[in-house]
């Protein structure tokens, strides 16, 4: 038995098709892989010669293919032989680490980065496989700026895996004539549309457009003539001088349009130097869910990166979608996405800062700006609010809330403009409960805020703890019960009977039922809801009629947690309707009356009828239906008390 040390096998075609299926997201990744050999090379030519050209030439071809000129470093025959033939070897990935004495990315963060990143966008040695996407030959000839003296060298790659690599006599017309790299892509059938002259002119704009390097597409006229037209720009859209602030704001406003889509309602500008970021956080002119994940677009060293990229701002800052350039940030494999790091984490938590820090100065003061970002963008506020004191305490002092005195922000509740003392402020969890008290408290004077939306529970829960004077709790029965007129001794004895039989009437839906006075007369009936009493018939319902541990912990429970009734009707003896109800002497009339009242309670919250409520309303409906109508005729049309002649016979 032998052993011994083998390489590995690739199978290129094997890797092309994970890379176009799994690694990136689409084959237009092609020409950004190219326009990053090309810039990189650009960058390393003038790491020896400062004044050397910097153009990137695209180049459609009459035959359907793509040239891509570069004036970058080149290479000799030995550096295509190490780099071309070697999958996954780059020349660019951790060329030197940076020193933490002199480098203060390193020194805030730790150190140990690869320097290559500052200088080079690619690091993988994968980029140049890409082209096999979209072609099935891709021929590479280059001239080296490091070693003048060395033959011009030609390296063609097929996607079956072979490749050749040859030496060019400088006289070849096919070599080119400074330094510099020529890539050539044949078409893959059915993927000829990635080479045409539009497609290609749009891909080096979007994914180029921002490179400090002059990027052109060579295009031909009608008359046969052919022109270049640059794609790329001079200089960032948020770093050109402009005349003054208003200016400014409409070129970012237009260039927002033009890159995302929509004109926003405000813009923040970001600059994070340890991160070597900057860019403009832009306000979204629509609220959005807080659940919706925030897309934006990213560019590393000027090349883009995606417009889809996530994680860039923490999860409260939904409402801004951002267009940032940046050095220090560190791509994932594919070059779409921000690898999660040290370096992510410390950008995400600055550039959130000064997203909070704009949001708190726009919201100091009173302004149109201030009322249309309140109004649009409420729910980060609270989102925000949740966890930061700074914007809870400015929250409680402009965030509307609905409250039974009409719109009210916290502060105007507990802290009167009239100098008067604060009232108690009660909130409830549920838009459900709010509504099914906002018509009685309001008529008693007793405001009641409604909490039921996202975070507004622990929105109040938190400044209740922060305020204490504010005199800020959760409603309870209680509460309302003690707002409400208890009717005179003499009519409670008067009903005691009735009032114990719609009791027992609506056992089963494990509710009680009280008399009170109380406005509006309108209101027959108001339910409310005991939080101990629902823990409660939970636990009762976790009792099982069986044997079992289910039984057992249930019956532990309920004995637990008492017999204390879930709900509470409470009857509003200033209505007529009720006072009609308990003089009823036909109890299965009082009892399918209570029944409806109690569903009518149930709807006036708004919450939709289960099938078990809507049939209770029905057998309601159907019982004061055959008590309140005449008895139907005999379908034989005999009358009662009369007989026919067949009868009488």
């Amino acid at each position: 038995m032998s052993s011994g040390t083998d390489a590995f096998q690739v199978d290129l075609r094997g890797l092309v098709e994970l890379l176009s299926r799994h690694l990136y997201s689409s084959p237009r990744v092609y020409l950004r892989e190219l326009l990053q050999n090309g810039v990189d090379a650009i960058t390393a030519r003038r790491a020896l010669d400062a004044d050397a050209p910097a153009r990137v030439l695209l180049r459609p071809l009459d035959d359907g293919g793509l040239e891509v000129h570069d004036t970058g470093v080149g290479l000799t025959t030995d550096e295509a032989r190490d780099l071309l033939a070697t999958i996954g070897r780059s020349s660019k990935r951790d060329a030197d680490p940076l020193d933490p004495a002199t480098d203060p990315l390193a020194g805030a963060l730790g150190g140990g980065f690869g320097g290559g990143r500052e200088e080079f966008l690619g690091q993988f040695g994968i980029g140049l496989l890409s082209a096999f996407m979209v072609a099935d030959e891709i021929d590479l000839v280059s001239r080296s700026a490091r070693s003048p003296e060395a033959p011009p060298v030609r390296w063609r790659g097929y996607a079956d895996g072979r490749y050749e690599l040859t030496e060019l006599d400088p006289a070849d017309p096919q070599a080119p004539t400074e330094p510099g790299s020529v890539v050539r892509l044949r078409p893959l059938r059915d993927a000829e549309h990635w080479l045409e002259p539009g497609t290609v002119a749009a891909l080096a704009a979007d994914f180029g457009g921002l490179l400090p390097v002059d990027v052109s597409i060579e295009v031909r006229l009608d008359d046969g003539d052919r022109v270049r037209r640059r794609l790329s720009g001079d200089e960032l859209p948020w770093r050109r001088a402009y005349a003054d602030d208003a200016e400014r704001g409409r070129a970012l406003a237009a260039y927002c349009e033009r890159t995302l889509g929509f004109t926003p309602l405000a813009h923040v500008d970001l600059d994070l130097p340890v991160a070597g970021l900057t860019g403009v956080a832009f306000v979204l002119p629509a609220a959005v869910a807080p659940s919706t994940s925030a897309h934006h677009r990213v560019s590393l060293k000027r090349m883009l990166l995606g417009t889809g990229v996530e994680g860039l701002l923490p999860d409260w800052a939904f409402f801004v979608r951002c267009v940032v350039d940046a050095t220090a940030l560190r791509p994932t494999a594919s070059r779409e996405g921000l690898f999660e790091d040290e370096i992510l984490l410390a950008a995400r938590e600055a550039l959130g800062e000064r997203v909070r820090a704009w949001t708190l100065e726009t919201l100091a003061e009173p302004s149109p700006l201030s009322r249309a970002f309140l109004s649009t963008h409420h729910l980060a506020v609270r989102a925000l609010a949740v966890q930061d004191d700074a914007m809870l305490d400015l929250a409680a002092r402009v965030l509307p809330f609905e409250t039974t005195v009409g719109t009210r922000t916290l502060a105007d509740l507990a802290e009167p403009a009239d100098g008067a003392a604060p009232a108690r402020v009660l909130w409830t969890t549920s838009v459900e409960e709010y509504r099914r008290v906002a018509a009685v408290a309001a008529a008693q004077g007793l405001p009641v805020l409604n909490a039921g939306y996202v975070y507004d529970a622990d929105l109040l829960a938190r400044v209740a703890r922060r305020h204490p004077g504010w005199r800020l709790a959760p409603v309870a029965p209680g509460d309302l019960e003690a707002v409400l007129a208890a009717v005179a001794p003499v009519r409670e004895l008067e009903v005691t009977d009735a009032l114990s039989a719609l009791r027992d009437d609506l056992a089963d839906q494990d509710c009680d039922v009280e008399l009170r006075v109380f406005e509006p007369v309108e209101v027959p009936a108001m339910l409310l809801t005991d939080r101990d009493g629902e823990h409660a018939r939970q636990a009762r319902e976790v009792a099982s009629p069986d044997d079992g541990p289910a039984d057992v912990w249930g019956t532990v429970l309920a004995g637990l947690t008492g017999p204390a009734r879930a709900r509470r009707l409470v009857l509003n003896d200033a209505n007529p309707t009720v006072r009609a109800l308990l003089a009823a002497p036909d109890a299965p009339v009082r009892a399918a009356g209570a029944r409806s009242l109690y569903v009518t309670a149930l709807l006036a919250s708004g919450r939709p009828l289960a099938g078990a409520e809507a049939g209770l309303l029905d057998d309601a409906l159907r019982t004061l239906l055959e008590r309140a109508l005449p008895a139907p005729p005999d379908p034989s049309g005999t009358q009662p008390g009369h007989e026919t002649e067949d009868d009488a016979r």
